[in-house]
């Protein structure tokens, strides 16, 4: 065996044990999180059966929403999701990490706990969207701000390390998404609880 072949063989076996530490990191954490929305949930009469937790630790290019089931304490699908550009779509900067805030107009998607509320039309994606209702100080402006879960034209594959498409603080997730996140969001019937964090 020569040399560099048992280099490329050491280099690889990193790489994938470095990897595997990454998506067992990224298990820890949205378990954790699953835990607190779960006890928030019974706590304020939400749904109980899912709540969709979106990391946005996470690069815009890989996956980062979660439909969360609850009762059965497990990811039952996951999606590309956007985040605000704080400012106009032209001027975004993919180098930085994203920012947050309450303020309207600064077009910032805005961490925190939120009840999805009515479904409703939308000019955006497939013509649905829900509102949102933010539960805490960090988002209690999103509804005003018409902060809203829709879809639009972004991809369904992960693009790491392209960064996705960026919205003007609306979590947005594609079209086929939508379309399945609809297909559950529309017959429940207590709020589901969506978390935004980082």
């Amino acid at each position: 065996m020569s040399k560099l072949f048992m280099v490329l063989c050491i280099l690889l076996g990193i790489s994938c044990l470095s990897k595997a530490k990454l998506n067992n990191d990224l298990d820890v954490n949205l378990k954790q999180k699953a835990i607190v929305a779960k006890a928030y949930c019974e706590k304020n009469n939400m749904n109980r059966d899912v709540c969709i937790l979106i990391d946005m630790k996470i690069h815009s290019g890989k996956k980062r929403f979660f439909l969360w089931n609850l009762k059965g304490d497990s990811v039952l699908k996951s999606g590309m999701c956007s985040h605000g550009t704080c400012g106009s779509l032209n001027s975004y900067d993919p180098s930085l990490s994203p920012q947050f805030s309450n303020t309207p107009e600064s077009h910032c998607s805005s961490l925190g706990k939120y009840k999805i509320g009515n479904r409703g039309y939308s000019t955006f994606g497939i013509n649905i969207n829900y509102k949102l209702h933010g539960l805490e100080k960090s988002n209690s402006n999103a509804f005003k701000r018409f902060i809203v879960f829709h879809s639009w034209g972004i991809t369904d594959e992960e693009i790491y390390p392209q960064e996705l498409t960026e919205s003007w603080g609306c979590p947005a997730v594609s079209n086929n998404f939508m379309r399945e996140m609809d297909s559950v969001l529309k017959n429940e019937k207590q709020s589901v609880l969506l978390w935004i964090y980082n």
